[in-house]
């Protein structure tokens, strides 16, 4: 088992890269982070975008890449990953109106399962990231969650398992990572408690209810490849919050691994 890459999703510093992505990335990259991952681009054209990850020896992991943007320019999203050197393209999300029934989930699996064999077949693997409404349905007497990855196969859509939404689905997101084992190169690393209503507050690395320790060690065993840093919500300057994960990091990956 190597040691895992430390990764930000970069939907966390959304603001932050709106009003200057160059010196976000600078400071990410300062921090001490190895890898991104993204959530838009931000009309930076991608061979600026590789250059300045080069500059500052980020890695480019993959994006957020929406179904609207899968649908209308599928290509374009695939020549963008290979020019920045990203190796995974990654659908983040479905809107609510798209899945109110099993018969609408099972016409979106089907759809990214035909994204996925195009996207498989120039040289990058489909992922498909999970909330926790993928656990509120059941297509074929199983979650949704289990669905959309019941294909096998090099055309398969692969996992990205944000951990976060799945406890707080009510499931065990140890018993999920080993079931993926080997169809899960990115996990979203997340940390989270909720309020009085019942509702997802997302915290900063160690402060929440996620068994993080736990979650490592089950990560390396199951063969992922990125430990990535997210925080949906900051209660703190997302900059501050994104450093303060990290230094939970640095001061706990090595004891876990050791």
């Amino acid at each position: 088992m190597g040691r895992l890459g430390i990764g930000l999703q970069l939907y966390t510093l959304r603001d932050d890269m709106a009003q200057d992505l160059e010196g976000t990335l600078r400071h990410v990259a300062k921090l001490g982070y190895e890898g991104v991952e993204f959530a838009g681009y931000f009309d930076k054209p991608a061979a600026e975008l590789k250059q300045l990850l080069d500059e500052l020896g980020l890695k480019a992991i993959g994006s957020h890449i929406s179904l609207e943007r899968f649908r209308k320019d599928l290509q374009g999203e695939i020549a963008y990953l290979h020019t920045i050197g990203a190796k995974y393209a990654i659908c983040p999300y479905v809107g609510a109106e798209e899945r109110e029934s099993a018969e609408q989930w099972k016409a979106l699996i089907a759809e990214c399962e035909a994204i996925a064999v195009e996207v498989n077949k120039q040289g990058l693997q489909f992922l498909y990231h999970n909330h926790d409404f993928e656990f509120h349905y059941k297509v074929n007497d199983e979650f949704v969650f289990d669905a959309m990855y019941a294909k096998t196969g090099i055309d398969a859509i692969n996992v990205e398992m944000d951990v976060c939404w799945v406890q707080f689905a009510g499931q065990d997101p140890l018993a999920y990572i080993a079931k993926y084992t080997g169809r899960l190169p990115l996990l979203h690393f997340k940390d989270f408690t909720k309020d009085a209503d019942g509702k997802i507050v997302t915290l900063e690395l160690g402060l929440g209810d996620v068994p993080l320790e736990k979650v490592i060690k089950a990560a390396e065993q199951a063969g992922v490849e990125w430990l990535v840093v997210e925080q949906d919500n900051c209660q703190k300057p997302p900059l501050t919050s994104v450093a303060n994960s990290l230094n939970w990091l640095k001061e706990h990956y090595t004891s876990v691994t050791n």
